[in-house]
């Protein structure tokens, strides 16, 4: 007879929905969080945007739980009223050999089930947002922004209600998988304990390779590396002129240093792309001037110094610099054949915006154990 019916390790919003749909289907869940709070690397520190599920490539993970994800998003939030806004975005081009960059992403867009997308032109562009430099672009209304925070807070509310637990500062030290099935796991803290579940689930977010390296009986084969790409933020020190989020076209690492709004209407700008060895959150000031340039580039109006550092985010990337972006790895035993395991690797953006879909997708990796 195990303690749990489920672990899952690590409290970010991926495992937070992942509880939630694992104890209301009636399951005792453990979650294990190494950190003193919920929600403190990737899911706190992004641009909080609810995306509309452009940027995937057709019949990906990420194009499919990105617009599944955002509907029921829309939904939880309108119900629970938790604050958010759906602003729309202005995807634009700033030159007119960017014209067709933005043609193709509309196209994948719409492949993907997005189908309030349409083109806009430079005058409409203008109408929208007086101070923006555009030739044209697309209008993307089902954009949005949410509370990241108040979002994990019912999640984390939910799974409670539903009887799940969930401790802090208890780090996963690694895992057994017995003769009989079920999972023996150590988990660390103020001192060393073992727990037994039927089924274990690495939400482990930026550590999610070192976690599925410590679980014993898992071939390493089917463990990827988890390189880091940071993204800068810099925050907007006067008030701004747009109401929409602002996105000019993406690069191989990101998707350009974009304009988002919080809910007071605050801007910000970001996240660039700064591959790094180690996590860390420091903002170098000195980056600002390439955000002056990028930003100029359709903001030509920016005025000197309005532009403070302000905080960074750390990407789990499956690929190198300069590669392709991957798709989310949701590997479950029919993937690596360990019974009652599933592993969260490259669980980047749109993760948030995805969460209650991979939700979904783990529970159902797991509806047999």
């Amino acid at each position: 007879m195990a303690d749990f019916d489920a672990v899952v390790v690590g409290a970010g919003v991926v495992g937070l929905a992942v509880t939630r749909a694992l104890a209301l289907s009636g399951r005792s869940v453990l979650v294990v969080e190494k950190a003193e709070s919920f929600g403190m690397e990737t899911s706190s520190r992004n641009s909080e945007v609810i995306h509309a599920g452009i940027y995937y490539p057709p019949g990906s993970l990420k194009a499919r739980l990105c617009v599944e994800g955002r509907h029921r998003l829309y939904q939880y939030l309108a119900e629970r009223e938790i604050p958010h806004l759906r602003c729309g975005k202005i995807l634009v081009a700033v030159e007119p050999d960017e014209l067709p960059v933005v043609e193709s992403l509309l196209a994948r867009g719409r492949a993907n089930g997005v189908g309030d997308l349409r083109m806009i032109g430079a005058e409409e562009a203008h109408v929208l947002e007086p101070a923006l430099k555009s030739v044209g672009g697309a209008l993307s209304p089902s954009t949005g922004i949410l509370d990241s925070h108040s979002y994990m807070l019912a999640l984390l509310g939910d799974a409670e209600n539903a009887g799940a637990t969930v401790i802090f500062r208890a780090p996963f030290l690694g895992a057994d998988h017995e003769a009989d099935g079920t999972f023996t796991i150590r988990v660390g803290g103020e001192e060393e304990s073992r727990i037994t579940a039927r089924a274990l689930v690495n939400a482990a977010g930026l550590h999610a390779s070192q976690v599925a390296a410590a679980i014993a009986g898992l071939d390493p084969a089917h463990i990827p590396e988890t390189r880091y790409a940071k993204g800068n933020y810099f925050t907007l020190c006067m008030r701004s002129p747009f109401s929409h989020l602002i996105y000019p076209m993406p690069n191989s690492a990101s998707l350009g240093v974009h304009l988002t709004l919080d809910l007071a209407g605050n801007a910000r700008f970001g996240p660039d792309a700064e591959w790094i060895e180690a996590i860390d959150y420091d903002v170098d000031p000195r980056r600002g001037d390439l955000f002056y340039a990028a930003i100029r580039r359709y903001w030509p109006a920016l005025p000197d110094d309005v532009l403070a550092p302000g905080y960074a985010g750390i990407r789990p990337k499956l690929v190198r610099a300069n590669e392709a972006a991957a798709d989310f790895r949701i590997d479950g035993p029919e993937a690596h054949g360990v019974a009652g395991l599933v592993n969260l690797f490259g669980m980047e953006s749109p993760g948030l915006t995805a969460s209650l879909a991979v939700a979904e997708e783990v529970a159902g990796r797991l509806r047999d154990v």
